[in-house]
């Protein structure tokens, strides 16, 4: 099979006969062999129903639907399992990604051999209050995560070789960080295509403003997992110790001030009179907790079953 589609989606009835239509006009255009799947995220509309409808007028739609609402991420992971395509494609159903878009992401992903390529809404139909927390979070994404050529993290519409979807996993509301996860993977091609932005022409959107905080906090996240996550002791090792180094060496220092003063037969106070005393004392003793932090950060990822799960790229040898 050429592509899949995944398409995840929440209280999207009314767009989705027109997406499939859409969807199927394409691929019969260009002559690809496809299925449509579809994850419905807990709606509480007729989504569902109109997915069973498309799937029994038409063999190539497949459909998954959850119990509640779980998340865009939960519902990306389990259609991503389900996929048979050489090529996966993911869209949102709010018809604001165009289906038009997907031979040339095809194209990109099987002649170009790039792994992932990410969709770029270089103009988009959105009010100040999104699009300027947006350009500063993928500013922040990109210096943190070094794929400087992505001007778009978080477009729904992105073009996967099969072999990535297969092997991240995608949960929480990581799906902003698919390129990210990619890369920690061994995925390192990775391009983007300016893509055109639609305005919504059913419904509203359903994420709010919180999402700009999540989205940090999530890259904070991955940044230190994809860092230190086999290795928790290079992190809480390091920093524990400058901070009992640094608290150790200000206790030395009103130390030695005491007994110079008492050696020279000055005038000098108690050292517990000093807020330096405690200062260096607290250090000392949260330099002491982030070191042992990281012994037990060893243990649970030296107990881990994928402590050695390395993802080989290709192998020879020789059979006996």
């Amino acid at each position: 099979m050429d592509i899949s589609i995944v398409v995840p989606l929440y209280n999207e009835a009314e767009s989705l006969p027109e997406l499939a239509a859409w969807i199927k006009r394409v691929m019969d255009e260009n002559g690809f062999s496809y299925e449509i799947i579809f994850v419905n995220d807990g709606s509480t509309d007729e989504s569902w129903n109109v997915i069973t409808s498309l799937a029994a007028e038409h063999p190539e739609v497949r459909g998954v639907s959850f119990r509640r609402n779980y998340g865009k991420s939960p519902a990306l992971n389990t259609g991503f399992a389900r996929t048979r395509g050489n090529v996966v494609i993911t869209m949102d159903a709010d018809l604001q990604d165009s289906p038009d878009e997907i031979p040339e992401l095809y194209r990109m992903i099987t002649q170009e051999g790039y792994d992932l390529v990410s969709g770029y809404k270089k103009k988009r139909y959105d009010p100040l209050s999104k699009t300027i927390p947006t350009k500063l979070f993928n500013a922040t994404a990109r210096r943190v995560t070094g794929i400087h050529n992505l001007h778009d993290f978080n477009c729904g519409l992105k073009a996967y070789r099969s072999a990535v979807v297969k092997h991240i996993e995608v949960y929480g509301d990581m799906h902003r960080y698919m390129p990210y996860l990619a890369k920690l993977a061994g995925f390192t091609r990775i391009g983007e295509k300016v893509v055109q932005h639609r305005a919504r022409k059913y419904g509203s959107t359903k994420f709010g403003l919180d999402r700009f905080v999540n989205g940090y906090l999530d890259l904070a996240t991955l940044w230190f997992t994809g860092k230190f996550g086999g290795k928790p002791m290079h992190f809480f090792g390091l920093l524990g110790s400058l901070m009992f180094i640094l608290g150790f060496v200000a206790v030395a220092v009103v130390g030695f001030g005491k007994l110079w003063a008492m050696h020279h037969g000055h005038p000098y106070t108690l050292v517990t009179s000093s807020p330096y005393f405690y200062l260096a004392l607290t250090l000392m003793l949260l330099g002491s907790q982030l070191f042992l932090a990281g012994f037990v950060g060893e243990l649970i990822a030296r107990n881990s079953p994928r402590r050695n799960d390395y993802e080989i790229n290709e192998e020879i040898t020789h059979d006996a």
